[in-house]
């Protein structure tokens, strides 16, 4: 057992005290993990669009103060009562959803969504008893998506740790941990094209560009990327993009382009941006007869999915997913593995990395729409 076990770390988090305020470098207590929970020296972590949302309040009732971050890789630096499965030095991808192992969502082959540990935004705190791992001067400080990776050291339950290859660089796969691997295997996993098929992915971020990468590890002839900002357009193309459309540069639906342009509809469709209209849009441009369409994009609440009962008699399928239906302590590691064996990149997802004193410049960037991911060194 490590030095500190058992034992609270005072270390460096930062921390958003109010709505869209940058954070705070502080220093923090960090508690011992408790039953079923690991305590993890985070190595890396990175900013994925959630933690802005949340941290602009958008979407949640506002909890403050709170350490956000879950995209993220790092050490197991302790574990706690009941932990058999993984032990001091192990290097590990914590997820921001989990597998308990026991629900029937994880007994099944088909359900990643566990009952006991699916991903809760509003919960600030450990679901073992109620209570923060943080704390400044005695304040607790709310968790964030079971994760918390803004912070030096954090507690996560068991369920929402994946033990990885430890030769596998954390700097790289820790991507990996959450949107890279949900728009991969939105395709590898749920669109499931065919060797010559035609798919069409509507938004081009990091969650879209992935579930392109998938389509092309499928060996899809064409690749049609869907965004309103053309300055994404050249960097789709390294992610095997074949044309790109814009929809402020037609007159009609976007959904008819797309049929114009594959004689009919595609064979595939991924949703990655969360835009009703084009969730509409990519179930309505797949193919009749056998054409799927995937959404992986989160609707505002009080929107409605509005489409003709004959798009689904004429034998298209609607589909949704959520963490491209990985299941994260079995499927992780495997992913991780299809880096190492070199069938899958991520080098060109990250765009920018940042010692963890400039997280803010981390925010900035993603709310400029400059760059895919910025990976922040927690040593720096």
């Amino acid at each position: 057992m490590s030095s500190t076990a058992g034992q609270v770390i005072r270390c460096k988090a930062a921390v958003a005290w109010e709505a869209a305020k940058p954070l705070s470098i502080e220093e923090v207590e960090v508690a011992p993990p408790q039953a079923n929970e690991v305590r993890l020296k985070i190595l890396f972590t990175s900013l994925c669009h959630t933690d802005v949302y949340f941290w602009e309040a958008k979407g949640q009732t506002p909890l403050f103060p709170r350490i956000y971050g879950h995209e993220a890789g790092g050490i197991v630096e302790s574990v706690g009562p009941g932990v058999t499965d993984l032990q001091p030095g192990d290097h590990v991808l914590p997820v921001f959803t989990g597998e308990c192992g026991d629900c029937r969502h994880c007994k099944s082959e088909e359900s990643n969504m566990c009952d006991l540990l699916r991903i809760n935004t509003d919960r600030g705190v450990m679901i073992t008893d109620g209570k923060s791992r943080f704390s400044i001067n005695g304040k607790p400080i709310y968790h964030f998506l079971g994760g918390s990776t803004f912070s030096e050291y954090t507690v996560c339950h068991i369920g929402t740790v994946a033990k990885i290859n430890p030769a596998a660089p954390l700097d790289k796969v820790c991507i990996l941990s959450c949107g890279i691997s949900t728009g991969l295997g939105a395709a590898l996993n749920v669109a499931k094209p065919k060797k010559g098929h035609t798919v069409a992915v509507f938004g081009l971020g990091a969650v879209g560009l992935a579930a392109a990468e998938g389509a092309r590890l499928s060996g899809a002839s064409r690749i049609i990327g869907v965004d309103l900002n053309p300055s994404r357009f050249k960097e789709a193309k390294k992610f095997g993009v074949t044309e790109l459309i814009n929809p402020k540069d037609h007159n009609k639906p976007v959904q008819q382009v797309i049929i114009e342009m594959t004689d009919g509809g595609v064979d595939r469709s991924i949703e990655c941006t969360g835009n009703v209209q084009a969730m509409i849009s990519a179930f309505e441009c797949v193919h009749d007869g056998w054409g799927v369409a995937v959404l992986v994009g989160v609707p505002s609440k009080d929107d409605e999915f509005k489409t003709h009962p004959m798009n689904l008699l004429n034998e298209r399928t609607l589909k949704g997913t959520f963490f491209g239906n990985y299941k994260p302590r079995t499927d992780l590691p495997g992913v991780v593995e299809k880096y190492m064996n070199k069938e899958l990149e991520v080098e060109k997802f990250i765009t920018h990395s940042i010692p963890f004193s400039e997280i803010n410049k981390a925010f900035d960037y993603m709310l400029k729409g400059e760059g895919l991911r910025c990976i922040i060194r927690m040593e720096g």
